[in-house]
């Protein structure tokens, strides 16, 4: 009998949200899990880790699961205290998520949804992220016939190296599902004005910003029902064309010549 695959799920809205939850209901009778979340609520954290204070772990009870763990820092702290100190071996995939609203654009930039997953694909363990359209009071039930197919087909078809999936579902106007595309990342994101919340405070991002979106992103496909699904690249972060457009006349331009 093959041993069952074992999972790491993480997400940055925090280990009592109920998007992790329903995670682990689509995925526990196909494979051993592990849950190392935030303690409480992480969104926006990016890939930020916490370096000015300790971490502090506490075990939680999880019926079904090998192991759960809070942990009181960011979900890239998650992904390195379970790769280095909590889980017995690496796990065969790391799924962050299900987050409470879409990562799609570039809000990807921000999202600590997306930087658990980043974390471990920078530790060589293929990862994904998942989220759902809807910010407030989301349906993740769309979403659960989904998830074990698409990691079936990450497990047997291996990304390269550095890439994780970012997958994002439609929203619940278009239920059922009409299928999955395989996009680029679009370009709308949350806004950058900001608003009086009170007196000298205020609120960030709670207002969308669109573009006019390619017909191969995933803002594209999202807004006619189909869940996308981006592969995002973080192995290399140099812009290479610049790297050898501007090499030559960078490096002339700042070093004095050598002398003969």
């Amino acid at each position: 009998m093959m041993e069952k695959m074992h999972l790491l799920l993480t997400n940055d809205d925090g280990i009592d949200a109920p998007g992790i939850a329903h995670l682990f209901d689509a995925l526990s009778s196909e494979a051993r899990i592990s849950i190392v979340a935030p303690a409480k609520q992480q969104s926006g954290m990016g890939l930020a880790i916490t370096v000015h204070s300790p971490l502090r772990v506490e075990k939680r009870e999880w019926v079904g699961a090998e192991r759960a763990f809070s942990v009181s820092g960011t979900p890239a702290d998650c992904v390195k205290l379970a790769l280095s100190h909590l889980l017995p071996s690496p796990p065969d995939l790391i799924i962050s998520g299900i987050n409470q609203g879409s990562n799609s654009g570039r809000n990807v930039l921000y999202s600590g949804t997306i930087g658990g997953a980043i974390e471990g694909v920078m530790k060589g363990i293929p990862s994904m992220a998942l989220s759902s359209y809807e910010l407030d009071d989301p349906d993740f039930t769309l979403a659960l016939p989904h998830i074990l197919p698409l990691v079936h087909h990450l497990i047997s078809h291996p990304l390269e190296k550095g890439t994780l999936l970012n997958i994002n579902f439609p929203p619940r106007e278009h239920a059922p599902n009409k299928g999955l595309k395989w996009t680029r990342q679009g370009l709308s994101h949350w806004s950058d004005n900001p608003y009086t919340h009170e007196q000298s405070s205020f609120w960030l991002g709670h207002k969308y910003c669109h573009h006019d979106e390619h017909e191969e992103s995933d803002i594209y496909w999202l807004d006619r029902g189909f869940t996308t699904v981006v592969p995002l690249y973080v192995q290399e972060l140099t812009n290479l064309r610049e790297y050898e457009k501007r090499k030559q006349l960078f490096e002339t331009s700042f070093n004095p010549p050598c002398e003969k």
